[in-house]
C-alpha cells in the first residue's frame, strides 16, 4: 500500500512537460496551421498537424520557454 502512494505523488510532482508559455506558442501556430498560413522553415505550407507542433516547440525553445529537450 505504501508503494501506491509514493507513485501517486511522484505521478503529481512531474505533471506538466510543458510551460504555459509553451502552450501558449503552440496554441499560436495550431491556429495559423489551422488558418492555413503557417509556413516550414523552406518557406512551404505545413500540412501535417505533427510538424506544426514541431515548429511550435521549436520556436517556444527558442523564446527560453521550458520545453523538454528534441528526441532524435
Amino acid at each position: 500500500m505504501a508503494t501506491k502512494k509514493a507513485t501517486k505523488k511522484s505521478a503529481k510532482k512531474s505533471a506538466r512537460k510543458y510551460s504555459p508559455a509553451a502552450g501558449k506558442q503552440l496554441e499560436t501556430e495550431m491556429r495559423e496551421f489551422k488558418q492555413g498560413k503557417l509556413k516550414s522553415g523552406s518557406g512551404q505550407k505545413v500540412t501535417n498537424p505533427k510538424q506544426a507542433i514541431a515548429i511550435g516547440l521549436s520556436e517556444a525553445r527558442k523564446k527560453g520557454a521550458k520545453v523538454p529537450k528534441k528526441s532524435s
